[in-house]
């Protein structure tokens, strides 16, 4: 695990330049390919899913490191510079914001024909979809998802890299994901959540929650017993504090009858099932937990997930704005070392190693 980072920054308005974008869009696809030709495709998904290194990323193709757009409009743009070139580097990428997100699974159909990728593949689709089921439903911090990003390899590995919204607090949090880290996809997944930490967070992943787990499936064959106590708790207004926190509300039994009785009638065979049932969202995997904690006495813990701290507001120029001539310069310098390591002379790219160390031990100013 990467180490621990944290920043904080103010909110901030405005909007990505369309002159930026394009060249956000050659020189972060110039940044991967030369990671990829140094390292192979596998070693991008390690990258992205470290959200460190994410967010400096973000910072190098010229982006605010504070603003949630690094998110968006990053991978939108890496997306854009790769997508000519993804079968001949072996790396693919789908989705995206808001109507983009749902459209991954016939991105992934699509690309899986254009490219010849093996059938296995489609195996992803289902991946995505339980990834972002995972961060709407069992982690329930009051940030509604809008993005999702797949980067996957030919092989089949992947990363995701999800980002939520909350309006209230106009503020993002994004979660990311590796699929070689994954032991479970429910139980403590991410390969890191970068937010500002909120209390009482539902994180039904958490490992001291995995006893309600075993509970909630065993109460979805259930289903008349969990909606009676669920109507005991609406008619018990003083209860309700001692079970949830208050702003996670107990969740109406008439409106979750159909979602139960749907879990009844597949008989899901694990929890990971359970949620995946349609109709199934975070109300009904709330309730189950909240029932299973009066039933069963399995105490809920209230934890939030985030292991590092960004506070994320919008493209504004700041630290300073982008030098379009420093920008140009540093596209060509490695445009031009790429084009020298495609003809396998992969000593060319030492040269950048050699400018990186020297680098590191100076400091310059770019001047707009």
């Amino acid at each position: 695990m990467p180490k621990v980072g944290s920043a904080i920054s103010p909110l901030h308005g405005g909007h990505c330049p369309p002159w930026l974008f394009e060249k956000m869009t050659q020189l972060s696809a110039a940044i991967v390919e030369a990671i990829i030709v140094e390292f192979g495709p596998d070693e991008i998904l390690r990258r992205f899913s470290d959200p460190v290194w994410f967010q400096a990323f973000g910072g190098v193709i010229g982006f605010d490191w504070h603003s949630s757009g690094l998110t968006t409009v990053g991978l939108g743009a890496l997306k854009t510079g790769l997508a000519p070139r993804q079968k001949e580097l072996g790396l693919f990428i789908v989705g995206g914001k808001g109507k983009a997100a749902q459209q991954t699974p016939h991105e992934i159909d699509a690309l899986g024909e254009s490219a010849a990728l093996p059938q296995e593949l489609n195996r992803l689709k289902d991946t995505s979809r339980l990834v972002a089921k995972v961060d709407s439903a069992l982690v329930q911090d009051s940030y509604d998802l809008y993005h999702h990003v797949m980067i996957f390899t030919a092989s089949g590995r992947w990363a995701v890299i999800q980002q939520g919204m909350n309006d209230r607090q106009r503020t993002a949090r994004r979660y990311h994901w590796l699929s070689e880290n994954i032991k479970s996809f429910i139980v403590e997944p991410h390969q890191g959540i970068v937010g500002k930490t909120t209390p009482n967070v539902l994180n039904l992943t958490e490992q001291s929650n995995v006893p309600l787990h075993h509970s909630s499936l065993a109460l979805a064959q259930r289903p008349e017993e969990v909606l009676l106590t669920l109507r005991r708790l609406e008619e018990a207004d003083g209860e309700k504090l001692l079970i949830m926190p208050h702003h996670h509300n107990i969740p109406g039994s008439r409106y979750i009858n159909k979602a139960l009785n749907e879990i009844y009638r597949r008989s899901p065979e694990s929890y990971q099932d359970l949620i995946m049932t349609p109709g199934v969202g975070p109300s009904t995997v709330r309730a189950l937990a909240m029932v299973s904690e009066i039933i069963y006495g399995s105490p809920i813990t209230y934890h939030d997930p985030v292991r590092y701290s960004f506070a994320h507001g919008g493209k504004d120029g700041i630290p300073y704005p982008v030098n379009r001539r420093d920008y140009e310069g540093s596209l060509q310098i490695l445009k031009k070392a790429l084009g020298q390591a495609r003809v396998d002379d992969r000593t060319k790219l030492e040269s950048l190693r050699r400018l990186a160390r020297l680098e590191m031990g100076t400091s310059t100013e770019s001047v707009p």
